[in-house]
């Protein structure tokens, strides 16, 4: 059964954040609060640990992965972004949009999207999940928490750990963070195209 902790959203305690992390560290997957929405999450390089989600979402091999960062300086290692683009993702992070970008060679290739080579990814505005990227040193490989035939992100932490507590390690109670995704911005080509409407402000690109 998944283990679960109760997480300060404004003060995370740093011994459950370490312990999440060493969960995590080991390949485990975990629910963890963002900014949007809960998420699933796991270390990067644990191709198990993405199985898993695969699985819980029943993904298809086209589903976009998303890597949740510290920076803009670690999303330049694993994403190619231009000055254009980094300029206005200096503007708009943290906060609740996904970046879709063409990845760099640091992204395992079984986390891209098979023919575009591409990758999500995300900064968002939330201390836990800060906390978590803070002390793993690398970012979050991540989805969001959402069911198949579900058309809303779970919100309960207790309703997670009931339907998922076998499926998932750790489950952490950040308290209330909303169900309404993250707003998928599409930065391939020079004019970003907006892939989802979500909780970020879309108007922002004027497209």
């Amino acid at each position: 059964m998944a283990q679960f902790f109760q997480i300060h959203p404004d003060n995370p305690q740093i011994r459950l954040i370490r312990n999440a992390v060493e969960i995590i560290h080991k390949g485990g997957l975990v629910i963890y609060p963002t900014d949007s929405s809960y998420a699933l999450g796991c270390h990067i390089g644990y191709k198990a640990a993405m199985e898993r989600i695969r699985r819980i979402r029943q993904l298809d091999e086209k589903h976009n992965f998303t890597l949740v960062c510290r920076d803009l300086s670690e999303i330049a290692h694993y994403a190619k972004v231009g000055n254009q683009h980094y300029r206005m993702l200096k503007a708009l992070t943290p906060g609740a949009y996904t970046f879709i970008f063409q990845a760099t060679k640091q992204v395992p290739r079984r986390l891209q999207h098979p023919k575009r080579k591409s990758i999500g990814i995300r900064i968002p505005d939330n201390k836990i999940v800060q906390s978590l990227i803070d002390e793993l040193g690398e970012p979050l490989m991540s989805s969001t928490l959402l069911l198949p035939g579900d058309n809303e992100p779970m919100t309960d932490p207790y309703e997670m750990r009931d339907i998922l507590g076998h499926d998932v390690d750790l489950v952490i109670d950040g308290g209330y963070c909303g169900f309404e995704p993250t707003t998928v911005v599409d930065m391939i080509d020079d004019t970003p195209q907006i892939i989802r409407v979500g909780k970020g402000d879309a108007s922002l690109f004027d497209v």
